[in-house]
């Protein structure tokens, strides 16, 4: 089964999903080396890779680490097409429909295509959302767009449907890089109630007890990158929430 076909066996399932989101350019060795064992022991069930920016080229060599030591699946989740990669499994092919910035819309799909089509990469379309989360973002400033107001959960289901119905197979709320709050729990439970497809959160998700209440609220897979970035020790703990 591949990896999107089980992602939503498992949320129709109720079963909830645990991604570790990680910046090659924030990756040393004995860090990616800690949280590879870590994710292994916690049965983490996804690597995302990518960032607003890459400024070393160093994701092949997070991507290999990765696939060397462990059977947990690496998704690109890029920032634009600069970080398209042939080692990993599959890539969250992000349609920024939250925004109005055609170039994060279709633009960049457009230069992207003739490689993934070449490519062995399994492509999973993705209706991504920007929530507003208190504080200018990086995603925010390289995309060129305006996040969704964190209290216009009215926004966010249209927004989310539009994505579904356009052809979306998975709509990703997030709250950006380190965001100063997570995307609300009222809002997700609005978007997760009006959609059939999976539901991604991440963004501001700085403990188990956010992690909880996002999954509480709906979210099919919670993703965190930035806390484990400065304590690794919250893999177990996150992933524990899922049980």
């Amino acid at each position: 089964m591949d990896n999107y076909k089980k992602l939503a066996a498992d949320a129709s399932a109720g079963k909830k999903k645990f991604a570790v989101l990680l910046d090659p350019d924030k990756c040393p060795p004995n860090f990616l080396t800690e949280v590879i064992k870590l994710s292994i022991k916690s049965e983490v069930d996804y690597f995302f890779i990518g960032g607003s920016l890459l400024m070393n080229d160093n994701q092949s060599k997070v991507i290999s680490l990765i696939k060397e030591n462990s059977t947990i699946p690496v998704l690109l989740f890029p920032g634009n097409n600069l970080q398209l990669n042939n080692q990993a499994d599959g890539i969250l092919l992000l349609s920024l429909i939250s925004g109005r910035n055609p170039d994060m819309l279709i633009g960049r799909h457009v230069i992207s295509a003739p490689f993934l089509k070449a490519s062995a990469l399994e492509i999973i379309s993705t209706g991504y959302m920007l929530i507003d989360s208190g504080s200018m973002t990086t995603v925010m400033y390289m995309s060129n767009t305006t996040p969704i107001p964190s209290d216009k959960n009215e926004i966010a289901v249209c927004t989310a449907l539009a994505g579904e119905m356009l052809g979306m197979k998975l709509i990703y709320m997030d709250a950006g890089s380190g965001s100063r709050n997570p995307v609300p729990a009222p809002m997700i439970r609005a978007v997760k109630g009006a959609v059939k497809i999976p539901l991604i959160v991440g963004g501001g998700i700085v403990s188990a007890e956010l992690a909880k209440q996002a999954i509480t609220a709906g979210a099919d897979v919670v993703v965190v990158g930035n806390a484990i970035e400065r304590n690794p020790g919250l893999i177990p703990e996150i992933a524990a929430i899922r049980r």
